[in-house]
């Protein structure tokens, strides 16, 4: 062997000695003593990925920033230079008060999505105030089609039979500025004796706040509201520091220079002005009670005074997202959709298919109200009807790992409201595949043989939240491997709460020392447009009856058999079921198609609520939420019937412009395509255990749709997730038992995204 032979096996060998040494340091620590830590998990970027090309997701797509800011545009262009920001405008201005998607119609997006024909124009409705004409009104303009708009459409006396009176439009932020500034800088001047004395008053009242009550009056025309005046708290919320400082502020006239006090309510009493107030307090005719401003303490605060622990559990995707999100479309391996945010309806999706049929074109929330009791004029007279504040307007992005789970994808929500330019809300939507730590199905056998089947309860959810004053109602859309679904709210938030004096347990219970936690009921409304097995459905209701029987082997005995009782409903009337009623265990919508069973192939619905009681019929603005008399009803589909409340009917609730109970005329509802109207809410007797916070155990209700005798079996059997071994067989290998797999399939650390928050829009 010569000497270059023998240099080159030296170097050879010295390379193999190198990689050996590395191999074996790959598996150990810098000390040489403890493993490295194992790869990140796979993952995609954890946000949205944009939709970039023309397809199904763009039909039911929110706008974009472009054209919103299109629409502006040419919205501008068409109704000339005395348009003002809606963010400065006063009552006498014209104003374009808002910008989102016009829904295409069923129709026509059907043709699209099934049978392959052009897509119906894209276009954007638009809310105008025009309180500069001669008889000031508000107008309702579709303007396309999008992106380029070429033509607007006033559809204000096709969808409403004429002017909308603008005594009924929305409050702008800009009124509510200007309210404030003549309480604090007019009116609150007047009474600064007591307020020192009663309020630590100071720096012309900056610390303090007025929150808004509605509905503003007591008869159609009126624009006259109480708000109520509450200490500023930093950092915490003001809702549960009331002065019992009411001001009935009448703001009607389009010049802000004549709005005026006309009642004020102080501790119990009623006068007609602060001055009035003022006087009697200086004369010792007014008994004061003193309230404490130090309410920064942790009781009223939301920050604990507990020392941050060991993080929590958290849940990750071991090889990567099962689901992907481009644009407005969610798609699984089981579910498609698309998904979207009315500005004042809230979360809503459309064109739900499961394993590729369609189940329903549409799924959303409508609106959802709060209605109060108490003893003071703001309590007793509340009303709130959520939708005219705007439920995807006062929406809030969604912090990571405490409103979604922190490895959720992230969407964002662009919106024009009061506004000339686009707005994004960050991180409005979360969706998210999530274990539910619970089996979907399972059986264990212990008889005759021996195995074990089961799945675990894998959902796949989107959610939003919106905060609406005090209140926070979690949104979620929950999709199951079974085929159901799941639409639910919880609440959270502060409660809101009144200065605590006379008879006030009646309604609510004492939370401070001088807080009266208001007892009121929420109730949420969704419109259901299920699509089963086609368009046309009937209505089926089933339940349970006992029967007296002779026993078959035994004539002389008696028992009672249970059987079950079936009703087709043939009109609206019949398929109307009053809240707190007894109405059928099982309804459900079903096709002329059947399973391989014979059975008509269905969806059940299944609501879960415990709601208060509806607004009494006698009631003068009863017909402002009519439906909320109704835990379900179902109706033929109209499109001149798209919602079944108004933004509107808040601010004139005695002449409502939507009223649900005109939709139930006796019309069929067989073999119709049809729309159940679901109603779900809650009582709330606000607790010591509410402050600070209303937690969300207990506070969720909502309702399921799930297959009844749609499939020929339960669709989960089919899942890759099943699980099933036999007594004979070795359950720690990975060829009979996929959990077997997770020690090396889950070998991995989840790629955690650094946190991040939306900010705060709204202050």
């Amino acid at each position: 062997m010569n000497q270059k032979t023998t240099l080159v096996l030296l170097a050879l060998a010295v390379i193999t000695i190198f990689i050996l040494v590395c191999v074996l340091l790959a598996g150990r620590g810098v000390t040489g003593g403890e493993p490295s830590l194992p790869p990140y998990c796979p993952s995609v970027t954890p946000s949205a990925q944009p939709w970039t090309h023309a397809g199904h997701s763009q039909l039911f797509a929110d706008l974009s920033q472009e054209e919103l800011t299109a629409v502006m545009s040419f919205l501008t262009q068409q109704l000339g230079p005395g348009l003002v920001d809606a963010a400065q405008a006063r009552p006498s201005d014209n104003c374009i008060f808002s910008v989102e998607l016009q829904l295409p119609p069923k129709a026509a997006a059907l043709a699209h999505l099934d049978r392959g024909h052009p897509p119906p124009p894209r276009e954007a409705l638009a809310i105008v105030f025009f309180g500069g004409q001669a008889q000031p009104n508000v107008s309702e303009l579709v303007v396309g089609p999008l992106p380029h708009p070429s033509y607007i459409r006033d559809v204000t006396l096709e969808r409403h039979g004429g002017p909308l009176p603008y005594h009924r439009r929305p409050v702008l932020m800009r009124e509510y500025l200007d309210i404030d500034q003549i309480i604090f800088d007019r009116e609150l001047p007047q009474a600064t004796g007591l307020l020192h004395h009663c309020c630590f008053y100071g720096r012309q009242g900056r610390n303090l706040v007025t929150m808004t009550s509605a509905p503003r009056g007591l008869q159609s025309g009126d624009r006259a509201t109480w708000f109520g005046l509450y200490y500023n708290i930093s950092g915490a919320g003001f809702y549960l520091h009331p002065l019992g400082l009411e001001l009935l502020v009448d703001h009607k006239a389009l010049d802000p220079t004549r709005w005026t006090i006309r009642k004020v309510f102080f501790q119990g009493r009623y006068y007609e002005s602060l001055a009035q107030l003022e006087d009697k307090f200086e004369a010792a005719l007014v008994n004061v009670v003193l309230i404490p401003d130090n309410g920064t303490g942790a009781f009223w605060s939301l920050k604990s005074p507990v020392s941050p622990g060991p993080a929590p559990p958290l849940q990750f995707y071991p090889q990567g997202p099962r689901f992907r999100v481009r644009g407005s479309q969610v798609a699984s391996s089981l579910w498609t959709f698309s998904f979207g945010l009315g500005a004042f309806s809230g979360p809503r999706v459309f064109d739900i298919h499961f394993q590729g049929e369609r189940l329903a074109y549409e799924i959303s929330l409508q609106e959802a109200i709060a209605i109060y009791g108490g003893n003071s004029p703001a309590a007793m007279l509340t009303r709130y009807v959520d939708s005219s504040f705007g439920m995807s307007k006062y929406a809030t992005p969604l912090t990571r790992g405490v409103d979604c789970p922190y490895l959720a994808t992230y969407v964002d929500w662009h919106f024009l409201l009061e506004s000339q330019t686009p707005k994004t809300l960050h991180d409005a939507f979360c969706v998210f595949e999530q274990n539910q730590g619970l089996p979907l199905r399972r059986h264990h056998s212990d008889i005759h043989s021996h195995y074990f089947g089961g799945l675990t309860e894998t959902v796949l959810v989107v959610r939003s939240v919106s905060t609406l004053l005090n209140y926070d109602y979690v949104w979620d859309m929950v999709f199951y491997p079974s085929g159901a679904i799941e639409v639910k709210f919880h609440a959270t938030g502060y409660i809101s709460s009144a200065f605590l004096f006379g008879a006030a347990r009646r309604y609510g219970n004492q939370v401070g020392q001088h807080t009266l936690g208001t007892a009121h009921t929420h109730s949420a409304h969704f419109k259901v447009d299920l699509d089963v097995g086609g368009l046309e459905n009937w209505v089926w209701a089933e339940d349970m009856a006992f029967v007296p029987t002779a026993v078959p082997w035994s004539p002389e005995h008696q028992m009672q058999r249970l059987q079950v009782t079936r009703k087709r409903l043939e009109t609206e009337e019949q398929a109307t079921f009053p809240l707190g009623s007894t109405h059928p265990r099982y309804l459900y919508l079903a096709s002329k198609h059947s399973n391989k069973w014979g059975h008509p192939r269905g969806y059940r619905i299944q609501v879960f609520s415990f709601a208060g009681e509806p607004l009494p019929q006698n009631s003068s603005m009863e017909r402002a939420f009519s439906w909320g008399r109704y835990q379900l009803a179902v109706t033929q589909r109209k499109e001149e019937e798209p919602s079944s409340t108004s933004i509107y009917n808040q601010n004139d609730p005695w002449a409502p412009t939507v009223d649900f109970s005109d939709f139930i005329n006796n019309e069929t509802i067989a073999g119709e395509d049809l729309v159940a109207w679901v109603t779900a809410g809650f009582l709330h007797i606000p607790h010591a255990e509410d402050i600070p916070n209303t937690v969300t155990v207990g506070n969720a209700v909502g309702f399921f749709l799930r297959p009844y005798n749609f499939f020929d079996q339960d669709p989960s059997f089919d899942s890759a997730d099943s699980i099933y071994f036999r007594g004979d067989q070795d359950a720690t290998t990975c060829e009979v038992n996929p959990l077997a797999c997770l020690p090396q399939a889950a070998a991995c650390v989840p790629d955690l995204p650094a946190f991040s928050h939306g900010g705060f829009s709204h202050e």
